[in-house]
């Protein structure tokens, strides 16, 4: 790959030792649908309901959550198909601004956000796991969620084809979690008619920024579409399959989180979805009893798992690509010849995601890493400008509708999100904008490392 002075003139010609395109369209919808449904929706509802006034307005804001994620995502079905290669943002950054951008966003994804969102998630599968099986949770929530990151590993170390069709075994499961939920709240429904459209007894006064302030976490629930873009090299016949992926895969999202919030207000009321801290579970609860709980933590288990086995693949591409760039170990930026896997890549953050699981951090490093995780995507959007102006002559075979206006549309949002997030957490948006800064040293000491002679 071709990196002077800190721009990359053109497309890389294909190696030996190149990503083999084996992700066809049912794939990669499935990375979309397992990248954006975690653990969110069976438990971030209740969030938003204490800040909403009405059932209609708790559920108009999924959908505007869902709308204003599709600017963002018909934004990076272009940038996908101009450049259908591993890495996403970080390639993106690295052709329009140069090395140093793109290293400052993978630095500080790669050492925080991936890691982090996989310990993360790892321990609250064990937990879930453990609520279904009856197991004491102090004596094996770290070794199952250690177990559980060494599998995914694993499986992946054979190619993406073992670990698409991994994934796509788990975003059928939770898929069908999410189905039992609104199966539940339909027959909830039917034994307490009106229930989902009663207004709480005292209202909560409606303002335009309470309504923001409880967009914030649906916009949180709506993250994670990126992950394709990640495995882009991966995805046959990418300049057709990746948009409609991503509109499909995001359709479907909606789809489930609108649904679910329904059943939630048909089963728990909105009072109750309020008062509540597990929605998903007192829901179950009250149709199955202790039974349903049981089931539904199997459920989240599920849906927690299959999130991890895409961001440790969609992680350890940027992590290969970065090192391909000189940016990183040589050894991380090998992609074996055999299964065209990064084999490196994926133990290295597979390692590293083990020790912020043990060590207990990884909750932390996540709230440092949010403000940096979402100017990625303020920058990363806003390439779409620049791949515009410079690349007129270039062949696309798709481009995002209704431009400039949706590229502003999302990037308006994404800093709204950051300014909201820093007012929050004033000391977390600090260490975030640190953690990113210490990545420039970083950067000089790597390209002097690995510089010829």
């Amino acid at each position: 790959m071709g990196v002077a002075d800190g721009k990359v003139a053109a497309m890389p010609e294909p190696s030996t030792e190149s990503y083999a395109r084996r992700l066809n369209t049912w794939d990669a919808a499935m990375i979309v649908v397992g990248g954006i449904i975690g653990a969110g929706i069976f438990l971030t509802p209740s969030t938003v309901a204490q800040h909403t006034a009405s059932p209609a307005e708790l559920l108009l804001l999924w959908v505007v959550g869902g709308l204003l994620t599709l600017t963002g995502v018909l934004v990076y079905a272009e940038l996908g198909t101009r450049r259908p290669q591993a890495g996403g943002i970080y390639v993106y950054l690295r052709e329009a601004f140069g090395l140093l951008p793109a290293f400052l966003f993978g630095w500080a994804m790669a050492l925080v956000n991936y890691p982090g969102s996989v310990a993360a998630v790892a321990t609250m599968f064990a937990e879930y796991l453990g609520a279904a099986l009856g197991l004491p949770p102090l004596t094996y929530t770290k070794p199952v969620a250690v177990g559980a990151i060494v599998f995914i590993v694993g499986v992946n170390l054979f190619g993406i084809r073992a670990g698409a069709t991994m994934q796509n075994v788990f975003a059928v499961l939770k898929l069908a979690a999410v189905a039992l939920l609104v199966v539940a709240g339909l027959v909830l429904a039917g034994k307490q008619p009106g229930l989902a459209w009663a207004a709480p007894a005292m209202p909560q006064p409606v303002s335009p920024w309470a309504f923001a302030g409880a967009l914030l976490p649906v916009l949180f629930s709506y993250g994670g579409f990126h992950y394709l873009n990640d495995l882009a090299g991966e995805v046959r016949n990418p300049h057709r399959v990746l948009p409609r992926a991503l509109g499909l895969g995001l359709t479907g999202v909606v789809v489930c989180y609108v649904l679910a919030n329904f059943a939630y207000l048909s089963g728990l009321g909105m009072t109750g979805l309020a008062g509540s801290t597990a929605p998903a579970a007192d829901l179950m609860r009250k149709l199955l009893g202790d039974r349903g709980a049981t089931v539904i933590a199997a459920g989240i288990a599920c849906s927690t798992f299959g999130y991890c086995t895409i961001a440790i693949a969609g992680g350890a591409r940027v992590l290969q690509t970065m090192s391909a760039d000189g940016v990183f170990f040589r050894a991380a930026g090998r992609i074996d010849p055999r299964t065209r896997a990064p084999q490196v890549a994926l133990a290295i953050l597979g390692l590293w995601a083990i020790v912020l699981t043990l060590s207990g951090t990884f909750s932390q490093l996540l709230n440092y890493s949010t403000v940096g995780e979402w100017l990625g995507h303020v920058f990363g959007i806003g390439t779409i400008f620049w791949y515009r102006r410079h690349c007129i002559d270039e062949a696309a075979a798709y481009r995002a509708p209704f431009y400039p206006v949706l590229p502003l549309i999302f990037m308006a949002m994404v800093v709204a999100v950051i300014v909201a997030s820093a007012i929050h957490a004033p000391g977390d948006a600090g260490m975030s904008l640190v953690i990113i800064a210490l990545g420039v040293p970083v950067y000089y000491a790597w390209r002097r490392i690995r510089s010829p002679g």
